[in-house]
């Protein structure tokens, strides 16, 4: 016991050091970032971009619109309507409304524009007109075609103008019919059947028989699926035209009686079959000038009067100027 407590005691009569204190923790200091609104570094930027972007589509729209539902003359009086003129001081306000330009009807109207050009069967482009439809041309025009009255043309200029149209339409007519067949390819085995002939009459589409194929089921005036398809698309060019048409059914000279029934009954029930189907495509009935049957008194191929091919429909799209074949 005496040794533990000497052992205790301090060493040198000094006391024992104390023990050492750890220095104080440093504090930790947790940083929380709150985000605040997304759009608050922007400022709800994008709802203007994505209302240009929307007004440009629909301009861009409008304008597609536009160009497929107007025909070339209503695009130039539109281009015309937007050249700038030299009357630098006319307002925004002198514009619109019923007392400016466009006389309070909107560029959509087909009577809106201020210079819509309208073309009928003989008559040329109109000269503008004021809004109480007095004309705002003060003489006359030293252009020939600048005529307001197909009357005031003489016999000899009015039939030059009508066979300058007719042949601009016939050409584009034909162009279209042929491209329309090309691009049908149920019509495609049947293309070569379809015939275009320039007579004194206007245009005559020839829709001819083969061996191989017929338009009508025999004996009957039922016409088949391709042919239909056929006639149809002559139809549909035809619409946009002024012109009368005329429809002449032929048959071969193979006899056929049928209770009565020739021939010459045949071929007209098919004309009357082929008008019947135009008009339910879309031609008026008002635009047929006549519908006959000839029977084979008219074959396409002379010399063998009962070749299948003088079996056919003829389609005329007749002048405008109905006395230029007489």
């Amino acid at each position: 016991m005496a040794e533990a407590e000497t052992d205790n005691k301090p060493v040198d009569g000094k006391d024992a050091p104390e023990e050492a204190v750890a220095p104080p923790l440093e504090p930790i200091i947790i940083i929380k970032k709150i985000d605040g609104d997304h759009a608050g570094a922007h400022g709800g930027a994008w709802k203007i971009a994505l209302a240009d972007m929307m007004t440009a589509m629909m301009a861009f729209f409008l304008l597609m619109w536009l160009l497929g539902a107007t025909t070339e003359d209503q695009r130039k009086s539109i281009a015309e309507y937007f050249k700038p003129t030299s009357h630098s001081n006319v307002t925004l306000s002198e514009l619109s409304g019923a007392g400016g330009i466009m006389g309070g009807q909107s560029i959509m109207d087909p009577d809106g524009m201020p210079n819509t050009s309208r073309q009928t069967s003989l008559m040329m482009r109109e000269t503008p007109q004021s809004e109480d439809g007095q004309s705002t041309d003060n003489g006359p025009s030293k252009d020939e075609n600048n005529v307001r009255n197909p009357s005031d043309l003489s016999e000899q200029e009015r039939q030059r103008i009508a066979a300058e149209t007719d042949k601009k339409n016939f050409d584009k007519l034909e162009q279209e019919v042929k491209e329309k067949i090309a691009q049908n390819k149920q019509l495609d085995k049947i293309k070569d059947q379809v015939s275009f002939v320039r007579e004194k009459d206007g245009l005559r589409i020839e829709i001819i028989d083969k061996a191989d194929f017929s338009m009508f089921s025999s004996g009957t005036s039922i016409m088949q699926g391709k042919a239909q398809a056929l006639i149809g698309e002559v139809a549909k060019s035809v619409m946009s035209m002024p012109n009368k048409v005329a429809v002449r059914g032929h048959t071969d000279s193979v006899a056929f009686n049928d209770g009565g029934r020739n021939n010459w009954s045949l071929s007209g029930e098919r004309a009357e079959s082929t008008r019947r189907l135009m008009e339910t495509v879309g031609l008026p009935e008002e635009r047929f000038a006549r519908i006959e049957g000839v029977a084979d008194t008219a074959p396409y191929i002379p010399t063998n009067p009962a070749d299948p091919r003088n079996r056919r429909i003829s389609i005329t799209i007749l002048y405008q100027d109905g006395d230029r074949g007489k």
